[in-house]
């Protein structure tokens, strides 16, 4: 193998490695703690200040989902941006835990999926403002922490009230100043 070949790959190993090492554990750092009581969460992002809750559902057999989990939710700069201004919540669209939605009826989650949330595949995430509206929905892949900051941008800015996230994504995908 020539040198400049071993370089090459020696160099991309260290920078590979050293972005590993700055990601963190979504199911840890990104999604919070929760008892599944969405009523109480709605409750506890007004007292923190949040604008809402940021919901993702997702399913442990979803590729796109875990590539989220892992390669975009692992970030800190998401995990911060996002937990700043949101309570965090991870959905387990096939799964049989008790959540209370939001008229406080307690449910499976699979059952609030399907029938009070709607969602019909994963990943989808919405984010709920502190009365429990719905404000934004994505269904589909935040492909990396740009896109997904951005996704954030796009509600806590308003921008939601006046365009769908593709067409605010196409026209600001490349830079951001967030607040």
């Amino acid at each position: 193998m020539p040198r400049w070949l071993r370089f090459l790959c020696a160099l991309t190993l260290a920078v590979a490695t050293a972005a590993a090492a700055q990601m963190r554990d979504a199911m840890t750092h990104f999604f919070q703690p929760s008892f599944g009581d969405l009523k109480e969460e709605l409750e506890l992002a007004r007292k923190e200040g949040k604008r809402g809750l940021f919901l993702m559902f997702a399913a442990e057999d979803c590729p796109p989902c875990n590539a989220m989990k892992r390669n975009v939710f692992s970030q800190p700069t998401v995990q911060d941006y996002y937990r700043q201004h949101f309570r965090v919540l991870h959905i387990d669209f096939n799964g049989d835990d008790e959540v209370t939605d939001f008229s406080g009826r307690s449910m499976r989650s699979k059952e609030f999926a399907r029938t009070v949330a709607r969602v019909r595949g994963t990943p989808t995430v919405l984010i709920v403002d502190t009365a429990g509206k719905e404000l934004v929905r994505h269904a589909g892949l935040l492909r990396d922490a740009n896109e997904a900051l951005h996704f954030a941008d796009f509600v806590l800015r308003d921008h939601y009230q006046r365009v769908a996230f593709e067409t605010y994504w196409r026209e600001h995908g490349g830079t951001m100043s967030r607040r």
